[in-house]
């Protein structure tokens, strides 16, 4: 090891010890104002294997030849800031055993990063102690403090410090119906706009029209399905990721993921005990603990994601058919009688995908179709207008 390794390793240790005698001050200031002999004598327990994790440290350091380092923290620990934040002094218990869990991951992170093996050798008795001293608090919350209403507003703010700096959850996948009627509906506005700046800058000349609506539609459909296929397999893609993450969250720090779980329920008003019992019975299968991870953060499973050949396929052929239809007349007829039926097959066409919409929305059938059949008409008559002053240039 190196002078620049070994530094750094002191300068860890330095700060481990400070954490531990943070702890230990702590548990004993706790200890103290605790008038139940049974939890006052287990948080007395829980301060001295707090300094006994100190002095663990402090062999380290002065085997290294390091000075000991002078307590720069509160002679109270943390206690009197759990005790003042929501939900007051019955809940500290809960934010320390949050902490607990906290610290087995930053001792776990450091089991990779020391390459000093007697220092490993305390990171592992040390996490061993503090996984211990997690279930020791976890029992002393469950059996002597009852569920309260602020429990609520507890569990959010720990929850929201738990995933500060995970990614925010994605929304559902659409199913193939959306990607259809969705594929209709962009297939036959733009083409229709198409058509209508054309036929205006043509007078309605359906050789000019059907070449330019022909072109878009294909344009258009090939655009959508490869949208919505890559929309689809990137959603896929992030939960593969989150659930990889999550997978190894569990195997890193089962603690720490069983907690974010439980708070995710009590926020929802589930009571800490009847959260922390739901968890532990999900928590039996580790495979289940991750899935059930997994759909918290991305809010969906993989059940519900999108199969990309399926929103591709869908996607391509609603907008093909919908870029279709306002090309239609001009197959048989041309010049304003064309434009005249061009718009009105296109319009019903419009009010009948808006119509359609309210299958998977939940507005009346007609107030979508007239919505739809509105845009569509400003919109012929913007791109007619349009095409009408270009073609006069």
């Amino acid at each position: 090891m190196n002078s620049r390794d070994q530094q750094r390793l002191i300068e860890a240790i330095s700060a481990n010890w400070q954490a531990e005698m943070r702890g230990f001050h702590t548990y004993n200031t706790l200890s103290q104002n605790e008038r139940e002999p049974h939890r006052r004598r287990t948080l007395r327990h829980l301060a001295l294997a707090e300094k006994h994790h100190a002095e663990l440290w402090e062999s380290r350091l002065t085997a290294l030849g390091a000075p000991i380092p002078t307590y720069d923290g509160p002679d109270a620990g943390d206690a009197d800031s759990l005790a003042n934040r929501i939900g007051g002094p019955g809940l500290a218990l809960r934010r320390l055993e949050i902490d607990e869990s906290r610290d087995i991951a930053r001792y776990a992170k450091q089991i990779e990063e020391f390459g000093d093996p007697d220092s490993v050798a305390v990171l592992k008795e040390v996490i061993a102690d503090e996984a211990d001293h997690h279930l020791t608090l976890g029992s002393l919350i469950r059996n002597h403090l009852p569920a309260r209403a602020e429990e609520n507003h507890a569990a959010q703010q720990a929850l929201d410090e738990l995933v500060a700096t995970r990614e925010k959850g994605q929304p559902k996948a659409a199913s193939w119906i959306g990607d259809a009627i969705y594929g209709v509906n962009d297939g036959l506005g733009a083409i229709f706009g198409i058509v209508s700046g054309v036929s205006g800058a043509t007078l309605g000349n359906s050789h000019f029209v059907l070449i330019a609506g022909l072109a878009g539609m294909i344009a258009s459909a090939l655009s959508m399905g490869s949208g919505a296929y890559l929309a689809a397999k990137s959603e896929r893609e992030i939960y593969e990721a989150e659930f990889d993450r999550e997978r190894e969250a569990v195997e890193y720090n089962e603690a720490e993921a069983r907690e974010l779980l439980s708070l995710t329920y009590q926020v929802r008003g589930v009571s800490s005990e009847d959260a922390d019992r739901f968890v532990d019975r999900i928590a039996q299968d580790k495979q289940q603990l991750v899935h059930a991870l997994a759909r918290e953060r991305l809010h969906t499973t993989e059940e519900g994601l999108a199969d990309p050949w399926v929103s591709a396929t869908s996607g391509a052929i609603s907008t093909a058919v919908g870029a279709f239809i306002p090309i239609v007349p001009f197959f048989f007829m041309a010049g304003l009688p064309a434009i005249i039926v061009a718009a009105i097959v296109s319009l019903a066409a419009h009010f009948a995908v808006g119509a359609a919409k309210s299958l998977i929305t939940i507005r009346s059938w007609w107030s979508s179709g007239l919505e739809m059949t509105i845009v569509g008409a400003i919109e012929g008559v913007v791109t007619y207008a349009l095409g009408i002053a270009l073609g006069k240039l």
